[in-house]
């Protein structure tokens, strides 16, 4: 990107900026190829994938005796917009047994109060098995419409905590972990227990595809139509989401390399959860830093066991429709990586910890934790070699369009696999807006995201934490709006 050179710069700084211009030009190369092959391996997991789902006979593992209970916990904080949903969304789960656990952590809006009232809940006294630590218990609530239904309303600790709790109360073998404000899909738990099915000694772990709910007509705990947002914010999410898990999970977990199973919708094997000591709350994340700390006690242990992507089973969430909300939870999203990596450094590069050790966490430092800083040092190079008169334009323009055609080529090839498998998106409308859009968001969108992680990691190293607040608009919509989306 640079050219010729003037009598009158220091040699020194020149030398300087030409360096590390061949070391962005290195580091670009390596990471879009690294993308590029994570992107074919994922092709290739999700054709098998499909290929094999087409014989599955989930009515057959419903019934199943090796089909594992499962207890579904839900932690709640301040979610009084879309807790009902949540819950009538579970109990419609097509599932053998399973019981339902909503940890009230300490919420100052009226999510007990709603889940109450809806739910006929009473108060109960029943023991507690502590097995993991948690803040103090207020009370314990089951429903007299559901027994299966089964509520905690605890002193605020957090989400981490809020799990420990209703880990202690839960009953069964495998657990789930669901977000407040999500959506699983009928049949979800069916598709997300196979694993445990097929490899009941090896699979602790299993995560489900996250999709954005904004814009979907949903009634009563059910997505009716999968439509798109109105927001542009959350198409943008809608391709972003499609890409780190179509184009990204799929391709990790079939590298045996997995080490994010998303907090919205996961399901693990509660023994081993406890043997590693629960969540824990010294991560902004805790989703992720559960999945490498099982990752490190098994290699530790050297036993065999799996922790896998399952692409069918759908959980709809509600994604952030405001940058405010936006840079918080990218921020923390950012400052977790970077405390679950530092937590377990010694992972990085040992044999021990097999592909985990030797590809997944030294990619996640180098192309994940890092990339950030490196695109905003390239961003501040380019006006400094303009400046020392340094700078090749024709090189430069060529940099940036290769930049951003491979960008939105992993994009749309997410929308393609999409596509060509799943099939949510039934209107052509829908999918060209989301065509459209898999280029848009590389103009601005991407580098704004960029400058948020780059703060995040100022903000970790001072240690300077921040859950925020999601606000919700709410899942719910009238018949009246239902039926004129439906004859639209």
């Amino acid at each position: 990107m640079f050219s010729g050179l003037s009598d009158n710069m220091n040699p020194d700084l020149v030398a300087f900026v030409i360096g590390f211009d061949h070391f962005i030009v290195f580091y670009f190369i390596v990471i879009n190829l690294g993308l590029l092959a994570l992107f074919g391996s994922s092709v290739r997991s999700l054709w098998q994938f499909v290929q094999g789902s087409f014989n599955a006979d989930y009515a057959q593992i419903r019934n199943s005796d090796l089909t594992l209970p499962i207890s579904l916990l839900v932690p709640a904080y301040n979610e009084e917009a879309t807790i009902t949903y949540t819950v009538h969304s579970l109990l419609r789960a097509n599932y053998g047994e399973f019981e339902i656990v909503v940890i009230n952590d300490g919420s100052r809006d009226n999510t007990l109060s709603v889940l109450i009232d809806a739910f006929k809940m009473e108060r109960r006294s029943e023991p507690v098995k502590l097995q993991l630590k948690s803040k103090p218990i207020r009370a314990i609530y089951r429903s007299s419409l559901n027994p299966n239904l089964v509520v905690i309303d605890k002193e605020n600790g957090g989400k981490a905590d809020a799990l420990n709790a209703g880990l202690n109360l839960s009953r069964y073998p495998l657990f789930g972990s669901i977000d407040a404000d999500s959506i699983i899909e009928d049949g979800a738990l069916l598709r997300l227990v196979k694993p445990f099915i097929e490899y009941p000694e090896e699979t602790i772990a299993a995560g489900g595809i996250v999709r954005v709910a904004n814009g979907c007509v949903i009634n009563d705990g059910h997505v009716e139509q999968v439509r798109l947002p109105a927001s542009r914010l959350a198409v943008m999410q809608v391709v972003e989401y499609l890409r780190a898990f179509l184009a990204g999970r799929a391709g990790w977990s079939a590298a045996r390399s997995l080490l994010i199973i998303s907090g919205a919708f996961g399901l693990f094997r509660k023994r081993e959860v406890i043997e590693v000591g629960g969540y824990s709350d010294a991560t902004d994340t805790e989703d992720a830093e559960i999945v490498v700390r099982l990752h490190r006690r098994m290699c530790e242990q050297g036993r065999k066991y799996r922790i896998v992507f399952v692409p069918d089973p759908v959980c709809w969430t509600e994604v952030p429709e405001t940058l405010r909300v936006l840079t918080v939870q990218r921020s923390r999203w950012h400052r977790g990586l970077l405390q679950t990596l530092w937590l377990n450094r010694g992972m990085l590069f040992r044999r021990r910890y097999g592909s985990v050790g030797l590809i997944g966490m030294p990619w996640y430092v180098m192309f994940e934790l890092l990339a950030p800083v490196i695109e905003v040092l390239g961003f501040v190079a380019i006006p400094l070699a303009w400046m020392l008169g340094i700078l090749d334009h024709v090189h430069m323009f060529l940099f940036i369009f290769v930049a951003f055609f491979l960008g939105a080529l992993l994009s749309v090839g997410a929308l393609a696999l999409e596509e060509m498998t799943f099939q949510r998106y039934a209107r052509w409308q829908d999918l060209l807006r989301l065509m459209v859009y898999g280029f848009v968001e590389n103009i601005g969108f991407r580098q704004y995201l960029t400058l948020i992680k780059v703060k995040a990691l100022v903000d970790a190293i001072w240690s300077r934490r921040e859950w925020g607040e999601m606000q919700r608009r709410g899942f719910g919509v009238t018949n009246s709006q239902a039926s004129k989306l439906r004859e639209s």
